[in-house]
């Protein structure tokens, strides 16, 4: 089944240059020229994928990507002429899939394109529709995080940081691996990337970040998730 990109970018050369790879490699495509127009046609379209550039008129690619992640859980590739590791960073923890700076190469941006399409269709094949940990439990298809019983707010990259950990209890996870996992095999940051966002999520879902009964350092080597007896529900 043909597979639908949407690509919100306002300059009409760089349009026409990613419309012809993607068509070229076989994608249906659709063009939306503002950020207003991105949301609509993400909402009426349903694209398998989005190319988002972050300086978009009307509205911006950031708030863009926001809604869309508030919304669903569309793969999202940035596209921008912002190189600096903060500015990618943001990109990532609001919910972007992957992020590629300007000037840039078609063919990388297509083949970039497939990794997060079957990367996507992996782990939607994989997952099973809940999990239940302890006290905390995740809904893979309404993208949800239940802590105790109430519903914790995670980011798209704390949900599926969590979201390896949990399927594996008791496997250590490298700090390498989880950014493949999570952040994707071309993601360029370091590994302290991983350590932020443990520790945001352990503020979210553990009583005592200080003393987790679910997200636990192996110094050393890695993290693990694993249930202590007395957090079961």
């Amino acid at each position: 089944m043909t597979q639908t990109i949407l690509v919100a970018e306002d300059d009409p050369k760089t349009v026409a240059l990613i419309q012809m790879y993607l068509q070229r490699d076989r994608y249906r495509v659709l063009v939306a020229r503002d950020g207003r127009q991105a949301i609509d046609l993400a909402r009426s379209g349903r694209p398998d994928l989005v190319v988002l550039d972050l300086m978009l008129p009307k509205v911006d690619g950031l708030d863009v990507c926001r809604v869309l992640r508030a919304e669903t859980p569309i793969p999202i590739i940035m596209l921008t002429a912002r190189a600096g590791e903060d500015d990618k960073l943001l990109g990532l923890d609001i919910g972007a899939d992957d992020y590629i700076v300007k000037p840039f190469s078609p063919r990388e941006l297509v083949a970039r394109v497939r990794v997060v399409l079957r990367r996507t269709a992996q782990e939607l094949a994989e997952q099973p529709e809940e999990l239940q940990a302890g006290e905390i439990r995740l809904d893979f298809g309404r993208h949800e995080v239940q802590v105790r019983g109430r519903p914790v707010y995670l980011t798209p990259k704390e949900f599926r940081l969590l979201a390896v950990l949990a399927r594996a209890p008791g496997r250590v996870f490298t700090r390498s691996q989880l950014l493949d996992k999570v952040f994707g095999i071309t993601y360029e940051g370091g590994e302290r990337t991983v350590d932020v966002h443990l520790m945001n999520l352990r503020r979210k879902v553990e009583r005592r970040p200080d003393r987790p009964e679910y997200l636990h350092t192996v110094y050393g080597v890695g993290y693990k998730f694993e249930v202590a007896h007395d957090a079961a529900p």
